[in-house]
């Protein structure tokens, strides 16, 4: 579907090439969990990045897979990591986090907002993104393959507020495909708002199973 974003609802950990997880008591015994930006060298591997807290990590084991399409290039993803020393890591495990970012409405020639689950929405600390914890519900057709879903993320209007602030009317999309609905997976997306003509808050619209979902937020 044009400009639509295709996701997999199978989250599989894509798990680092060079170290396995480690369970014991041994150096790297305390795993972190972030959200971040991976960046990517010239051999498309991940040497560093950046968390959603602002601390930046070199890795010492560099990141290999197949997502990592582009060199030099960033990625947004969820990283399981274990610090070494002050900003330096050996990471456990990430996985590719989908990036949605806002279309005027018009460019979408079909607009599906299929139901979706919203158990999280959250602004980043730095205000780059606005992250998503979506349920989606899945099944395994006849051959065990998962459907897939599409997201896109509309921009409908920027509205001009009596206090001369502006907000940004942002409705996600979503295709359900030919998923079937026989359970519930967990996936994360992340919105990059605007770092130009940025708006002073957004209005998210998102259609649940249980109605309509709305969060308004401050994003300056």
């Amino acid at each position: 579907m044009k400009q639509l974003l295709i996701c997999s609802c199978l989250l599989l950990v894509i798990a680092c090439t060079t170290d396995s997880y480690e369970t014991g008591e041994g150096r790297y015994s305390q795993t972190t969990a972030d959200f971040a930006e991976l960046r990517s060298n010239g051999q498309k591997q991940g040497i560093s990045f950046l968390t959603d807290e602002g601390v930046n990590y070199i890795i010492e084991n560099a990141v290999k897979a197949s997502w990592i399409k582009t060199a030099d290039s960033i990625y947004r993803t969820s990283i399981y990591y274990n610090k070494v020393s002050t900003g330096s890591a050996r990471v456990v495990s990430c996985v590719n986090i989908p990036t949605l970012r806002p279309k005027d409405a018009a460019m979408y020639k079909q607009q599906p907002q299929d139901p979706v689950e919203v158990e999280s929405c959250w602004l980043t600390k730095s205000g780059k993104y606005l992250n998503l914890g979506l349920l989606m519900k899945n099944g395994r057709n006849s051959e065990g393959h998962e459907g897939t879903h599409a997201l896109g993320l509309a921009l409908d209007e920027i509205h001009q507020n009596a206090d001369n602030t502006q907000t940004a009317y942002y409705r996600l999309l979503h295709d359900q495909g030919t998923a079937p609905e026989y359970y519930t997976n967990r996936q994360y997306a992340s919105i990059l708002l605007p770092t130009t003509n940025r708006p002073d808050s957004v209005r998210l619209t998102i259609k649940t199973y249980k109605g309509t979902y709305v969060k308004t937020l401050k994003i300056k």
